[in-house]
């Protein structure tokens, strides 16, 4: 009998809901074979089979909750005997518990708060059935990506998994620009919302007139994790007008060049993301976070840009954005939040961003604050670019204005850094030859 197990497929994955089973009882699994698919806390993942055998009974239903490490199927010869033989710890998502160290491939049901080999293995490769066969290298392979992405040696690394086995969370307690906020415990690559600091329980009504909505995943870590940003971090706000009358001529007229030349278009937002990026190249002191005694001032700009998603939200991290051109932003940006919006979009491309950007000006929100997304800094609140009149050496003129507004961890941050930051980007904005220069 082999246990299929709830795998760990994020760093701060800590249960996870059968969004379906792609097989069903009776049906022999391959190697390989997408067994279910998984939403976490931060998208809807494919976890994919390490051994070989026939479904014989599904433990967790579709829609049900379970910790990592919970069994949630088992998988025999066939027969039937696996499931004539249920492991205690099975049964509902409610009772479901961590698996049993049977085998060798129960060891990651053992600490749901530290991923063992077979769920980072599952991290990686979105897969999950448990496996105690293979054999267990010194880093796991999500592990050594992050730790080359990262620039983290790993001989430097101890690693707390099997058997002193490297792990994700090893590499991101290591990393220099990871840091260890205490905001930062979970991280779900949420982003803020402007109402995000809002309410509440409700008002326990009951009868017809309420529909109970389960919180999905995402729903939940994104309130956990802007409830303790709100909390934590002391936010203050500074808002600027910005007239973007030349940036949106100059947006015009380079679609209008990128069209020609067979290349997408860009968005006032694409241009926008770039101009923060630059922004924050020229004043890193806001490209930093928070990290209890210390700051952490990184020394590259990512930028997460927050997508609103009907379980959620989550904040797409395109790396290196200052060194990227428009375009290729654009491109990107358009390609992660598609999918995101899919629930196909992968952990790793929701972690590690240094500063985000909001945007609800395509609602009609003039402007709005929104909530940092710890442990970053801040985030940039971008609302709606609008036709007003100005005086201008002392006549009105027509011109189109669009308010920003940053939102800054004042631990990090002081108004001054937030107010230099703001005239630098609006500088750009209103000079849009330079974003692109």
């Amino acid at each position: 009998m082999t246990e299929i197990h709830m795998p760990r497929l994020s760093d701060t994955m800590e249960e996870g809901v059968i969004a379906s089973w792609r097989k069903q009882v009776g049906e022999h699994i391959n190697r390989g074979d997408v067994v279910a698919e998984i939403e976490t806390d931060k998208a809807i993942m494919e976890m994919e089979a390490y051994d070989e055998g026939v479904l014989e009974k599904i433990l967790i239903g579709e829609g049900q909750t379970a910790p990592i490490g919970t069994p949630i199927g088992l998988m025999g010869d066939g027969s039937g005997s696996a499931a004539a033989a249920e492991p205690a710890g099975n049964g509902s998502a409610q009772q479901a518990q961590p698996a049993q160290p049977e085998s060798g491939q129960q060891e990651q049901a053992a600490a749901p708060a530290a991923p063992s080999a077979g769920q980072e293995a599952a991290a990686q490769k979105a897969a999950g059935t448990n496996s105690g066969d293979t054999a267990r290298p010194k880093a796991s392979p999500l592990a050594k990506a992050v730790a080359k992405d990262r620039g983290v040696d790993l001989t430097n690394v101890t690693g707390s998994g099997p058997n002193g086995r490297i792990i994700r969370a090893d590499i991101d307690a290591a990393a220099v620009e990871q840091p260890a906020a205490p905001a930062a415990q979970a991280s779900a690559p949420s982003a803020e919302s402007p109402a995000s600091g809002a309410p509440a329980a409700s008002s326990a009504a009951t009868g017809d007139d309420v529909e109970e909505i389960p919180l999905g995943n995402i729903r939940k870590v994104t309130a956990r994790r802007l409830t303790e940003s709100k909390q934590q971090a002391p936010h203050f706000y500074l808002t600027s007008a910005v007239d973007v009358t030349d940036l949106v001529a100059f947006r015009a007229d380079l679609n209008e060049r990128l069209q020609a030349a067979g290349g997408p278009k860009v968005s006032l937002n694409d241009l926008v993301v770039k101009a923060v990026a630059t922004a924050l190249r020229a004043n890193p002191s806001l490209n930093v976070s928070f990290a209890g005694d210390k700051l952490l001032q990184h020394k590259r700009v990512h930028l997460g840009v927050a997508v609103a998603i009907d379980s959620g939200l989550v904040v797409p991290v395109i790396p290196d954005t200052d060194r990227k051109s428009v375009s290729e932003i654009a491109a990107e940006g358009r390609e992660k939040a598609e999918r995101a919006r899919a629930g196909k979009l992968k952990p790793d491309e929701m972690t590690g961003s240094t500063f985000s950007v909001s945007n609800l000006g395509m609602f009609g929100i003039e402007e709005f604050t929104a909530v940092i997304n710890p442990p970053e800094a801040g985030i940039l609140a971008v609302g709606e670019t609008k036709d007003e009149v100005q005086v201008r050496d002392g006549e009105f003129v027509a011109r189109k204005m669009l308010r920003v507004t940053l939102s800054a961890d004042h631990r990090a941050v002081d108004g001054a850094v937030g107010a230099v930051f703001l005239q630098q980007l609006t500088g750009l904005l209103e000079d849009p030859i330079r974003i692109i220069a």
